[in-house]
């Protein structure tokens, strides 16, 4: 269990820039005896979306964004040759993310762990294109397509990839997870959007990802209700102000 004095000493040296500090917090927890998987999803993972938040709320500058992202990300790769490895599920999982700094060190962390617990994973980053993902899918065959930190600007896109795939049904045994930005600041978005899975965090993700069908949450998916066209749909501009803020 990671100590709240800890996650006070960790963010301090984060806004501050200092690595040093930051790295010396890590290995202390390490040697503690808390394994590399619980730093990820109970140190790194809520200072992450705290630093987003005073980001958004104009808390903390740019620079102090920027750093602080920068800095997870170093420890990250750090840290990804330490975390435990489960014997293979025989499952396989693709990762896609935003374009910002935020939605690649998410990203980066979801394929982390899920790697860790024994899936086989893609992560595909931010710089492709819905074309290219449905190529990569296509080939890859995997059972979870999860794309994590979406931002107001991109949902259009996730929506028409998902509208997409739903009418081509090429892909029917493949779920779609959402996870992380508007879809964590919108309530029900990710059931509005055609999604089959959703999760708030990288933890959550990995549970709801290993649940058999009987335990999974299936929404009633509205997509179903939506008459497919060439041209998917664009969210509401209303819709869209209200969660980018």
């Amino acid at each position: 269990m990671i100590k709240e004095n800890t996650l006070e000493r960790y963010m301090e040296s984060l806004l501050e820039g200092n690595r040093n500090g930051c790295r010396k917090v890590v290995e202390e927890t390490l040697q503690c005896g808390i394994p590399a998987n619980q730093v990820y999803m109970d140190l790194i993972w809520p200072i992450m979306i705290e630093v987003d938040i005073l980001y958004r709320n104009d808390k903390i500058d740019s620079a102090q964004e920027s750093m602080a992202t920068r800095i997870n990300r170093t420890l990250i790769d750090q840290l990804q040759n330490k975390l435990p490895r489960r014997d293979s599920r025989q499952r396989k999982v693709v990762v896609c993310c935003s374009s910002n700094e935020h939605g690649e060190l998410g990203g980066q962390m979801i394929a982390d762990l899920f790697e860790s617990d024994g899936w086989e994973v893609r992560f595909l980053g931010s710089s492709v294109n819905n074309d290219d993902i449905l190529t990569f899918v296509h080939n890859f065959t995997p059972d979870i397509l999860l794309a994590y930190g979406t931002t107001p600007q991109e949902a259009p896109d996730i929506r028409r990839l998902i509208d997409t795939i739903k009418a081509v049904n090429a892909f029917p045994e493949m779920k779609i997870m959402l996870s992380g930005g508007i879809f964590n600041r919108a309530e029900g978005l990710w059931e509005e959007i055609g999604a089959d899975l959703y999760a708030s965090t990288a933890e959550e993700a990995i549970k709801v990802a290993s649940m058999s069908e009987d335990e999974a949450y299936t929404p009633t998916r509205t997509i179903n209700r939506r008459k497919h066209t060439k041209k998917a749909k664009t969210l509401p501009a209303k819709l869209l102000a209200d969660i980018s803020k």
